[in-house]
């Protein structure tokens, strides 16, 4: 095979890993959230063993980005596509964490009076989720007008977070009986506003991979 059909052929390898860690994070936060909601603590442990994977996957791709650029020559447009791939990552990594993290957060929830003093964070999930999926869908589409719609999203997930912190802190002024709850909620929240962030991430690293501009800086 010729040098820059093996090139071709590593570069495809590298997107198809690319779109199946996309895909395992994305089920990773979804079956965290249905955890939650659900008090499913078998589900919730299998969300955090998942994460392994993620973590293992993450270091393939790593691995065949460098090895990309160590053994050819990219040009411009190369170059994009594994410095896209080695951002990425990074960001879909961090989401799979998190998923983790509210997993591990739900495995103290038992009932539904447990997540009443949070009423918005199914709302504030279902977004995060929404977000990450479009995120996902508009690397593997190549869509820069979903990219940027996806990250408009963010600006609902901030305001909940708001909301989230005011109803919580709200139920601390009045009780001190629920404080553990409160807390683990808080930290439920946050996690799925930060999620949203790292799916903004993503759909700033797509908008790159096709123009090579990163937020207002043009690199390549």
């Amino acid at each position: 095979m010729a040098p820059r059909a093996t090139f071709d052929s590593e570069l495809e390898a590298l997107n198809n890993d690319l779109i199946k860690m996309g895909a395992l994070v994305e089920e990773a936060i979804t079956l965290s959230i249905d955890a939650l909601l659900k008090y499913d603590h078998d589900l919730s442990k299998k969300v955090i063993t998942s994460d392994n994977v993620i973590d293992d996957l993450e270091k393939v791709i790593e691995t065949r980005c460098l090895r990309l650029l160590m053994r050819q020559q990219p040009v411009a447009r190369d170059l994009r596509t594994i410095s896209t791939a080695l951002k990425m990552i990074t960001d879909l990594e961090r989401i799979g964490d998190q998923a983790a993290d509210i997993a591990d957060l739900s495995l103290r929830f038992e009932n539904e009076s447990q997540l009443s003093i949070a009423k918005h964070i199914p709302e504030m999930s279902r977004i995060a989720i929404n977000m990450v999926r479009s995120a996902i869908d508009s690397y593997v589409k190549n869509d820069i007008e979903l990219a940027k719609a996806t990250m408009q999203m963010d600006d609902k997930v901030d305001e909940l977070f708001g909301v989230v912190k005011r109803e919580l802190i709200k139920t601390l002024g009045t009780t001190t009986d629920r404080a553990d709850e409160a807390i683990d909620l808080m930290m439920v929240a946050k996690y799925l506003e930060r999620i949203g962030d790292h799916a903004v991430n993503v759909c700033e690293w797509v908008i790159f991979y096709s123009t090579g501009q990163h937020k207002t800086a043009q690199i390549l």
